[in-house]
């Protein structure tokens, strides 16, 4: 299939689909900065301002795995076009929004096509790159994209949103779509496979994607409803109830959407369990450094943002000049524990910030601990998970990844603030001041996110197998080889 593509061709289309990824990245954090302006402009309520966030987040969260599936089927560069144009539309629909019902309704849209781009983009770069040092390096220049996408989706909002108006920062994606539609068309080999004509499993994708929108709609909701409420444990048990129901016709069916076999591949097992975790201490961290950052030491989003650059510097050049050199002289599990050590390291430094912290002694080495950990590790972690994975389950396989990243960031982030909630109410309660307290529920989260990504390497060293990085093999294991 890609035969045909020049050496060059094909780091341009890498490049197409980082820039398309990128700007499912952006929005993720982006519409954040704007949000004051939004619930001013269309009068939003503190209450229903959460649904342009939470709008996005179930859509997206809930149809990963469908639109990996998919692109199985009906073929990735199909399914990555069609995602970004409908993430585009969404975007002009979202820019010109003059109600509130309106711009919710354009935003789960747009999650819709996000999902679908996250979920057939690194199964794309997998079908490009079959070479292990060229894949390595593809990964990394991924990796870069994904690190610095949140960071500047931060300093873009609060720059178009204080010079232009909020309506901007939707409006930026449409040129840039346009492009990558265009550029995709040209440079995506097309890879419709032999297996389009099977069936779609129906029952599978309508129990899966309800069941994650389930749990993303009681996740993000829990901290307002209370954990313990009716409500937030009703709908978690039906998301449990749902899954189950999704694995038994899994079990069954002739043509699953997921082929439960996946998951007895060690790798990639072990793989998506460590994306849940270090995304649940790398997405907790990041929040809780920017909440210190402006509610404790009082800094502007923009000012965070800022702050944010070293880090998303050394990441990515991490990915892009060390990540992959490392995998192929050590392979995988190497570089993925001793980047998870070394991001562990970084987030136990934010634990002892001060109420009265300097920058430069008590937040840039932490981020540049955090920064280079997580871009040694990141990379590793998408091999390990994509790498005994055939082309023909390559979809499905990125979008299960997509899923434990983001089921794991939005659980742990959720886990975490409770707890620093509880601790900060505690302290106050005790006779701290409202700023040590709010500091010292920050502490715990910290504290928290650490063990998530020491748990994470301990599994990883434990339980990975070197991979074919680490043998030099030309292509994935083939799919049903046994990972124990």
């Amino acid at each position: 299939m890609t035969a045909d593509l020049t050496t060059r061709k094909r780091w341009i289309a890498l490049y197409v689909l980082c820039v398309g990824d990128l700007m499912i990245v952006l929005d993720s954090t982006i519409v954040n900065v704007a949000l004051p302006s939004i619930r001013d402009d269309l009068g939003f309520s503190e209450t229903s301002l959460a649904w342009v966030v939470n709008a996005y987040l179930l859509t997206f969260g809930g149809f990963l795995l469908l639109g990996g599936r998919l692109g199985d089927l009906y073929g990735h560069r199909r399914l990555f076009i069609a995602g970004i144009s409908l993430f585009t539309v969404a975007s002009l629909a979202c820019g010109l929004s003059t109600t509130q019902g309106l711009l919710v309704a354009a935003r789960a849209i747009q999650g819709l096509g996000g999902a679908v781009v996250s979920a057939v983009a690194l199964s794309l770069i997998m079908v490009l790159f079959t070479q292990p040092a060229e894949r390595a390096k593809a990964m990394g220049v991924f990796g870069f994209v994904l690190s610095g996408g949140g960071t500047a989706g931060v300093l873009l909002g609060g720059i178009l949103t204080d010079l232009l108006s909020w309506h901007w920062i939707f409006l930026v994606n449409i040129p840039i779509g346009i492009g990558v539609v265009i550029a995709g068309v040209m440079l995506l080999p097309e890879d419709r496979p032999a297996e389009a004509k099977g069936r779609l499993d129906v029952a599978g994708a309508v129990t899966v994607t309800a069941s994650l929108m389930l749990a993303v709609y009681a996740i993000v909701n829990g901290r307002d409803w209370g954990w313990t409420s009716g409500k937030t444990l009703g709908l978690l048990a039906a998301a449990i109830v749902l899954l189950a129901a999704f694995i038994l016709i899994e079990s069954r069916e002739a043509a699953p959407l997921v082929r439960l076999g996946l998951f007895k591949m060690r790798n990639f097992a072990t793989a998506n369990a460590l994306g849940i975790l270090m995304a649940g201490g790398l997405f907790a961290t990041f929040f809780f450094s920017a909440l210190y950052l402006q509610l404790v030491l009082g800094y502007s989003p923009l000012q965070v943002g800022l702050a944010y650059l070293p880090s998303t510097v050394i990441w990515g050049a991490t990915s892009l000049f060390a990540s992959d050199k490392a995998v192929m002289r050590f392979g995988i599990k190497p570089p993925l524990v001793g980047g998870l050590l070394i991001m562990t390291a970084g987030v136990l430094l934010f634990a002892r910030a001060p109420v009265d912290g300097s920058y430069f002694v008590d937040i840039l080495p932490t981020m540049l601990l955090q920064g280079f950990g997580a871009g040694i590790a990141f990379n590793p972690i998408l091999l390990a998970a994509m790498g005994d994975v055939g082309p023909e389950e390559a979809g499905l396989a990125s979008g299960v990844v997509n899923t434990a990243f983001m089921m794991g960031g939005a659980l742990g982030l959720a886990v975490l603030a409770s707890a620093a909630a509880s601790r900060s109410a505690s302290l106050e309660a005790s006779g701290h001041s409202a700023v040590d307290a709010l500091n010292g529920g920050y502490h715990l989260a910290f504290l928290l996110g650490a063990l998530l990504a020491v748990l994470a390497a301990v599994l990883g060293a434990v339980l990975l197998r070197p991979g074919p990085m680490a043998a030099h093999a030309g292509e994935p294991v083939p799919v049903g080889a046994d990972g124990d």
